[in-house]
């Protein structure tokens, strides 16, 4: 596969070409550089030579990020695991199997977290986990054109206890991973595309668990048709495409564990659980 790698540096921004060959891009925003017509094509006319890589950034500026839920099924027996209790997990059970798809608000810039960053886990959740996603870009004319690694981190407490607390077990501050790069194709992603994620904890792995993108029930593009149907996004959207891979109860995050979520050829997005 013919593939870029658009990175945000500290110095603006950076394309790495399949050979690992990187080329600075001038008097070129985030917003614009993403946003243009036929970014793959762009890509291609530029020319590589270096090979040394500015210090990452978030790749984010004026992109809103949403996420999709209950798109694979694991994800739904895990949503009414936790939510058995409270008489919501029918709710997860009708989702999954419904016409329309869980579509929900994970933040902008201000909650977004890069690679080698700090996530955080809230305070009053005592339950708390990373979702590992192949996350979408749809660009200001809604289009598919690059793909991300996105990190939902959630409370699964608090969403369990009422459908109605998921903005609260979902948004928050740091809670939207992101990164490390957008990777731009000249087609989608095959569908044994392989989604895997490792969590240490003292240097210790303490989970391990890996998923294909062919297990989702729902397609790229129908979720993005949803999103769009009654909304523009001027500068594009992220959007989560959801997690196939939970951590089984009774694991929960702690201060100081790292995340690793590895989406080949996107690459690996690492990020610590904020001490």
């Amino acid at each position: 596969m013919n593939y870029y790698k658009i990175y945000r540096v500290d110095s603006g921004i950076q394309i790495e070409n399949a050979s690992g060959q990187l080329t600075p891009v001038i008097s070129e925003n985030w917003n614009d550089c993403i946003n243009q017509d036929h970014l793959f094509q762009f890509c291609e006319k530029q020319s590589y030579a270096g090979n040394s890589r500015a210090s990452i950034q978030t790749p984010i500026d004026s992109q809103e990020i949403w996420a999709a839920g209950v798109t694979y099924l694991r994800s739904k027996v895990a949503r009414m695991e936790e939510s058995k209790e409270s008489g919501g997990d029918t709710f997860y059970d009708k989702v999954y199997d419904a016409e329309r798809p869980e579509i929900f608000y994970k933040g902008n810039k201000l909650r977004a977290v890069g690679q080698n960053g700090l996530v955080r886990i809230r305070k009053d959740s005592a339950w708390n986990v990373p979702e590992p996603e192949l996350t979408l870009f749809i660009n200001r004319n809604k289009q598919i054109a690059g793909y991300l690694i996105g990190n939902d981190m959630s409370s699964r407490d608090i969403e369990g206890e009422n459908p109605l607390y998921l903005p609260q077990a979902k948004v928050y501050d740091a809670s939207a991973g992101i990164g490390p790069c957008l990777l731009v194709t000249e087609s989608p992603l095959a569908p044994e595309t392989l989604i895997s994620m490792r969590i240490f904890r003292a240097q210790q792995e303490v989970f391990q668990g890996d998923t294909t993108i062919s297990q989702m029930k729902r397609s790229h593009t129908e979720l993005r048709d949803y999103l769009t149907r009654e909304m523009s996004f001027p500068q594009g959207a992220y959007l989560m495409t959801g997690t196939c891979i939970v951590p089984d109860p009774p694991f929960t995050l702690q201060a100081n564990d790292e995340i690793h979520i590895q989406i080949e050829p996107i690459g690996t997005l690492i990020q610590t659980v904020h001490p």
